[in-house]
Order: structure tokens, then C-alpha cells, then sequence
């Protein structure tokens, strides 16, 4: 009977590979920037090492990992176990090639992909079945997957890489003021969903390329929804104007503890009850974020933390201004734009609901 491969797409083990890689560019860049802020610099050697220095090495250390970590767990998720080491050493090509973050998302897929054929199609004598996941198939995908990387995919995957880079490190002023107002928008348009990941797993592919400006953007920008509408609730109840029923309130209450932290999740349920008003200016609102922390140069060496790492960005005072400016649009369109809602139809449906239900009989 012949045997038939299983299915599996490349968005999910994308995704796996970065709930596995988060944690090192966390405390990789966390190290580097209490390094940094202790005086700490990178260095080669142990002579007259001082602890702030071996922190901001180490957090370079770890950063170098990225591409290795992305491409290893990239490959597990497609093949499982005899994926991962062939995975990780595509990941060392990458850096070889100086072809990134990009290069090690490709050559994790690549390495996935060719065990997965391998476990499947490749067959053995019976006394070597139990070498396969060990030994066999790691060692065939490498040699595969190494050859492919090296002598075909590399040389592109690096050139991308570099006029990638380069594109960034030269835009000047107002595109910079274009591209933080885009990224700062998709990023945030449906609140940690599928459209928003595209340019967050982009931010965070130039951070470990060593491109700081946009991480910054993600940061900032995923905290303007939640204090945005936080505030709109605030200034309503200032100017008499009603735009929240109680249990959306309720929601903000929520919502804003979540949005300390870069969680934005907690906006839906707010947003679902006037989604295209909602959407319009929180997105607005994360772009103008975007736009300030990008075009005055704003740069955050930690992927996620909330308002925790703000110390830690280049710039914490433009970090600050960056997220009270899109807060600031996000709350004042809200107010402007929101419908007034009627209080009293509010109370009519809160007693409809809590109609004394004690006398009826259910016999």
C-alpha cells in the first residue's frame, strides 16, 4: 500500500517557530539593553571584561542564534524531530550567507519539507528503521537541504537580505514618516489577527538583522487600541457624551491592564459592536505612532514587553510621545465619530433581562 504524505501548510509552523524564538529575542534583547544602559559594550574577548559588558555580549550572542532557531523550529514543525537538527544547520547557513532571518525561514522550510518526503517515502531494511529519526534522515536532509542552500537558494536569499537592509537604513525623513504610518496601521487593523502578523513577523525579521526602528513601531503601535479607547471612554464621560454601554465598559477595564502589556486582544470585544469606527481609529491611531517613533528615530532591541521595555527603546521620550500622539487620535476620532448611545433604551433591556422570573412554573 503506498503511502501517503501528510499535509502541512507553512503559516503554522511559522507561527510555532515564533512562539519558540520569542523568548530568546526577549532576553536577548533585554540583555542587551541593560547592558547598554550600564555602560556595557560587545567585546572578544575576557580581558577586562566588566559585567555590563559580558550582558550586552551575551545579548548579541543570542541574537546571532535567530536565524538558526527560526530555521530548527521552522523544520520541526513540518517533520517533527528528524527535522530539527537539519533545520537548525540550515539556520547556520543563513548566517554564513549573511542571508538572515529570511534565509533561516526558507532554509527551515526547505529542511521541514525534505525530511517530511524522506520520513514518508524512504524506506529501510528492518534493522535500520530505529536509525531513521536519528541519524538517517537528519543526515540526508542536511546533506539535501546544505547543497540547495548553498549553491542555490543562498546566493538570493542574501542579495534580498542586503538591498532589504539597505532599503531601510536609507530611507530618508517623510518615506520614513510613510512606512511608520503604514506598518503602525496593518499592524494593529485587526488587533493581533492574521493581517497584523504580516508586518509584525517583518519587524521582527529586521530586528535580528540588527534593524531596531521598526520592532519600535510594533511595540508602541500594539498598545494605542486599548488606551486609545480607554481614553475615548474618559473623555466622553468629560464632554456628556455617551459612547460605551456598561458591558463594553466592563471591557475596557480589561482591555487596558492587557494593553500594558502589547496584548490588543483585549479590544475585540469592544470593536465588535461598531467594528468599522473602531477600526478606522484605532488603526489611524497606530499609524501616527508608527509615523513619530519611526521618523524620530525610535528604536526598541526588545520584540515585546508593553510600556516594561520603553527604558530600553534608543529613544524613551519620543517612545512616550509616539504613544500618547496615536492614544491621543485614536480617543479623540472615537468620540467624534461613535454614535451617541441612548441610556435609557440601555436600562429598558437591563430590566427585560432581569424580569423577575420566580412565578412562573415550569412544572
Amino acid at each position: 500500500m503506498a503511502k501517503k504524505m501528510k499535509k502541512v501548510g507553512i503559516k503554522a509552523p511559522i507561527l510555532t517557530a515564533i512562539g519558540y524564538l520569542l523568548p530568546l529575542v526577549v532576553a536577548s534583547g533585554l540583555l542587551i539593553a541593560i547592558g547598554n544602559l550600564t555602560g556595557g559594550s560587545t567585546v572578544t574577548t575576557l580581558d577586562g571584561m566588566t559585567v555590563p559588558d559580558a550582558l550586552t555580549t551575551l545579548g548579541g550572542l543570542g541574537m546571532g542564534l535567530l536565524p538558526s532557531f527560526i530555521a530548527g523550529y521552522i523544520a520541526y514543525a513540518i517533520a517533527d524531530r528528524p527535522g530539527l537538527a537539519p533545520g537548525f544547520l540550515m539556520g547556520q547557513i543563513a548566517s554564513f550567507l549573511g542571508a538572515g532571518f529570511l534565509g533561516g525561514m526558507i532554509g527551515g522550510i526547505l529542511a521541514g519539507y525534505i525530511a517530511l518526503v524522506l520520513e514518508t517515502y524512504l524506506s529501510v531494511p528492518k534493522w535500520a528503521e530505529a536509525l531513521m529519526p536519528m541519524m538517517i534522515i537528519p543526515t540526508l536532509t542536511a546533506i539535501a537541504g546544505g547543497l540547495i542552500m548553498f549553491f542555490v537558494l543562498g546566493g538570493p536569499i542574501s542579495a534580498i537580505t542586503t538591498a532589504l537592509n539597505a532599503f531601510i537604513k536609507n530611507l530618508d525623513q517623510s518615506q520614513k514618516v510613510a512606512y511608520g504610518f503604514i506598518i503602525g496601521f496593518i499592524g494593529c487593523i485587526d488587533y493581533g489577527g492574521a493581517i497584523s502578523k504580516v508586518p509584525n513577523l517583518i519587524c521582527d525579521g529586521l530586528l535580528a538583522d540588527g534593524i531596531m526602528g521598526p520592532e519600535g513601531i510594533k511595540v508602541l503601535a500594539a498598545m494605542v487600541p486599548p488606551f486609545g479607547v480607554s481614553l475615548a471612554y474618559l473623555i466622553s464621560k468629560a464632554v456628556h457624551k455617551p459612547i460605551y454601554y456598561k458591558e463594553e465598559v466592563e471591557n475596557i477595564k480589561v482591555a487596558f491592564p492587557m494593553g500594558l502589556c502589547m496584548i490588543s486582544e483585549g479590544v475585540i470585544p469592544i470593536a465588535m459592536n461598531d467594528l468599522i469606527r473602531t477600526v478606522i481609529c484605532t488603526a489611524t491611531g497606530c499609524g501616527v505612532c508608527g509615523a513619530i517613533s519611526f521618523a524620530l528615530g525610535n528604536e526598541s532591541p526588545v520584540p515585546s514587553g508593553g510600556v516594561f521595555v520603553i527604558p530600553a527603546m534608543s529613544k524613551p521620550l519620543v517612545a512616550v510621545f509616539a504613544l500618547l500622539a496615536g492614544t491621543c487620535v485614536t480617543a479623540v476620532m472615537l468620540v467624534l465619530i461613535k454614535k451617541r448611545i441612548d441610556p435609557e433604551m440601555e436600562r429598558k433591556v437591563e430590566e427585560e433581562e432581569n424580569v423577575d422570573l420566580s412565578g412562573l412554573s415550569f412544572s
